[in-house]
């Protein structure tokens, strides 16, 4: 499966197109501001008709799940969690893979200023090192 994931100020899948407002950012902050994530599939023809699990997850520069919450004992991790399921338009030829486009968009999310952080995108437990996309949060303003 391909997959592609833009970081934007806001966005809409509509009819399988995706509609992006500020797209392709890698610095925000140091304030939470609202944001969004384009995400482009390309399905194989042969995964069609097949439901498929899909996961994005906000990581920390180690690697950690990114938790947050009002006060640490209702914090959780920032996930999303969804499926799909493509079928295969009549007339389609054979082999040629399905697109499936999603938008995601989030309210604010309060990160450390001077942060690298990480969507990471996993379909059926499955991730390619190119599934992510990574950001800084500027460092705060001096006093």
């Amino acid at each position: 499966m391909m997959a592609t994931i833009l970081l934007a100020d806001a966005a809409q899948a509509i009819e399988n197109k995706l509609y992006i407002l500020g797209g392709g950012w890698s610095v925000t902050g140091p304030e939470p501001t609202p944001s969004a994530l384009a995400i482009a599939l390309k399905v194989p023809w042969d995964e069609a008709n097949e439901r498929h699990e899909m996961r994005v997850e906000l990581l920390d520069s180690d690697g950690g799940a990114v938790v947050v919450g009002p006060d640490p004992d209702a914090a959780r991790p920032v996930v999303i969690e969804s499926h799909f399921e493509v079928g295969r338009p009549p007339g389609l030829k054979p082999g040629t893979p399905i697109d499936l486009a999603f938008a995601v968009n989030l309210g604010p999310v309060p990160l450390p200023p001077g942060g690298r952080f990480e969507w990471r995108l996993s379909i059926d437990g499955h991730s390619e090192a190119h599934w992510h996309a990574a950001f800084n949060t500027r460092p705060a303003p001096e006093a």
